[in-house]
């Protein structure tokens, strides 16, 4: 009986569909485009990619704005090129949503190549906490479906809010830069060749609803989100100074009201405050690079005898809302022997 056969093979499916062990991230990398603005320049070349030069007093605040924002350099499209075929996009009267998206669909249409078989979603409008969002997702992919590997692609171009300065904006304006990211995520049984980089513990989310004072808002609920995560695996008794952070670089500020709130040594958000230095806010792809950086560190520091186990991903978006994830290091206790 056809029936009978496909509900045994569905029926043995569903018994053997979860992995052996938890999810882990298994590979890392990250992409920029090749123009480069220095953060020291970029008031003149945006005030005068955008024919706003008259406009002194918001440029002068836009680079006072870039001197503390601890940014070195950011990377973006040639916007030369793109406002010139379409003006519309530094002109507040004119419609250009539709070209906006249109450029974006052109660039990340065909990049990937993968076959049309492999199931897909797509996770928009999550702000700078759609990275950590998409890896939580993909954990719980992983971990109930045996044998599955998932493809986290990042990718994130200012060219979709890009426009004249003006005053609500010129923050923004000095802080976000055009970034990708792809990270594989997968569980056990681990292939040959497969090696883990981090152990994807647990996850959970804090929604606050609220919009205004951002870096503040972190500061005065970091603690309850961080609380609420390692209860939920039965630790109560964590020493924040214990763990390794990969915390998303959403400015200056918040990194530094972090640090004060769990009274962070220094060196605890150096990856976090390096990619800011060196590639700005790339919003959701921003926490691929905040990862990388872990793991060249890592790599770099592994004669060391005492390396953190344990460790945190946080990642912040609109709402607020505080993405939170324990990690692991699979390095002190042997996930990382052959």
């Amino acid at each position: 009986m056809p029936g009978a056969a496909t509900t045994a093979v569905v029926g043995s499916r569903r018994g053997t569909q979860h992995a052996e062990g938890p999810a882990t991230i298994i590979a890392i990398g990250t992409a920029n485009p090749a123009n480069i603005v220095p953060q020291d320049e970029f008031a003149d070349y945006y005030f005068g990619l955008t024919k706003s030069e008259h406009l002194t007093e918001l440029k002068d605040k836009m680079k006072r704005i870039c001197q503390k924002s601890g940014i070195e350099k950011r990377y973006n499209h040639p916007y030369e090129e793109i406002i010139t075929a379409h003006p519309e996009i530094i002109d507040k009267h004119m419609p250009s949503l539709e070209a906006r998206v249109d450029i974006v669909a052109s660039e990340l249409a065909s990049l990937l190549g993968l076959r049309p078989t492999v199931s897909r979603a797509i996770l928009s409008l999550h702000g700078c906490s759609g990275g950590a969002r998409a890896l939580q997702l993909a954990k719980e992919l992983v971990e109930n479906n045996r044998g599955a590997r998932i493809l986290v692609a990042l990718s994130e171009l200012t060219l979709i809010c890009f426009s004249a300065p003006d005053e609500s904006k010129i923050v923004g304006h000095g802080l976000f830069g055009d970034g990708a990211g792809a990270i594989i995520i997968g569980a056990g049984p681990l292939a040959d060749g497969e090696r883990p980089l981090f152990e994807m513990a647990t996850s959970s989310g804090i929604d606050f609803h609220i919009s205004i004072q951002l870096p503040t808002l972190i500061r005065d609920n970091i603690q309850q989100s961080l609380l609420h995560s390692f209860c939920s695996v039965g630790n109560t008794n964590t020493k924040w100074n214990d763990l390794f952070c990969a915390v998303h670089p959403g400015g200056r500020m918040i990194l530094d009201n972090i640090e004060g709130e769990l009274q962070l040594q220094p060196w605890k958000l150096a990856a976090s405050r390096q990619v800011l230095r060196e590639y700005g806010n790339m919003s959701g792809a921003t926490i691929a690079f905040v990862l990388d950086e872990l793991r060249q560190c890592r790599e770099k520091e592994k004669q060391e005898p005492e390396q953190p186990e344990w460790g945190v991903m946080l990642a912040f978006g609109p709402g607020i809302t505080i993405e939170t994830m324990i990690l692991r290091n699979p390095l002190p206790h042997g996930l990382m022997e052959n």
